[in-house]
């Protein structure tokens, strides 16, 4: 089952999400690849990986041809694999423009290792530009993560839609598994409404789990961690765990088969 995390905003815990999400279900013996596709490299830094290091990259698989397989790095959590990104990954755009390789290039790279994992995640830049159309056609699922703030909750709606049609545009089926609540402060007065305001609006299509400021999610990725190797007992751990259980559901219910979904680009409401 791959799954592409992404966003229009940055900031909003998008690699935070993709690199503890995917140690949590590593940690329940899940054989779990975290591809990094943002050219900050972000997740591939958080894991422990230097600057210096990151190459070969996601970069390889897209515009030289280098198999999947050669790129995939053992991490330092057990079941937890890596495919790091670079600064490669900023001419890709470019490059695959001009030779008319465009949303679809990423999934046949993919198809020959992702009955290797039970999952695989897709840490997409802050946009969408090429590589996260290229996530979102490779993938069975995609989740969001948004701040209940007024302003980087602004558009999810449109983000979600956008994402249907180029799925539906490339000839796939991807699907919104759900809209995740990070950073939730609710020392903000205005944190409870909006939380309430966006559960109403969107119904089960929010996870039930939220996960709320943390500093040890800030942290870790400074010493190259994962919160529950930073601080496997803080609050932000501990809501990763509860996510990875949510996850887990959620994706076994959307592999029964459901006779009643339509069919059309607003199945996802």
């Amino acid at each position: 089952m791959i799954t592409a995390i992404i966003s229009k905003k940055g900031g909003v815990g998008k690699t935070t999400t993709s690199v503890n999400l995917a140690a949590a279900l590593a940690a329940r013996g899940r054989r779990t690849l975290l591809i990094d596709l943002d050219p900050n490299a972000g997740a591939s830094m958080s894991l422990g990986v230097a600057k210096a290091d990151l190459g070969p990259s996601s970069a390889d698989l897209l515009l030289h041809d280098v198999p999947a397989a050669a790129l995939v790095r053992e991490t330092s959590v057990a079941n937890l694999y890596l495919m790091t990104a670079s600064v490669d990954l900023r001419g890709v755009e470019v490059e695959l423009d001009k030779r008319g390789r465009k949303d679809a290039v990423l999934g046949p790279c993919l198809r020959p290792i992702r009955r290797d994992f039970d999952h695989v995640f897709l840490d997409c830049p802050s946009s969408i530009g090429l590589l996260t159309r290229n996530a979102i056609t490779a993938s069975d699922l995609f989740m969001v993560p948004a701040v209940p703030q007024f302003l980087a909750t602004d558009g999810l709606d449109h983000l979600v839609e956008t994402a249907v049609r180029i799925s539906i545009s490339a000839g796939g089926r991807t699907e919104l598994l759900g809209i995740l609540l990070t950073m939730a402060d609710y020392r903000l007065r205005a944190t409870r409404e909006i939380v309430g305001q966006l559960r109403e609006r969107f119904g089960t299509k929010i996870f039930v789990v939220e996960v709320r400021t943390n500093v040890s999610l800030a942290e870790a990725p400074a010493y190259g961690k994962t919160v529950f190797q930073h601080k496997p007992y803080a609050t932000g751990a501990r809501a990763y765990r509860l996510l990875a259980d949510e996850f887990l559901d959620a994706v076994d219910r959307k592999r029964q088969p459901d006779l009643t979904a339509a069919s059309n680009v607003h199945a996802w409401r």
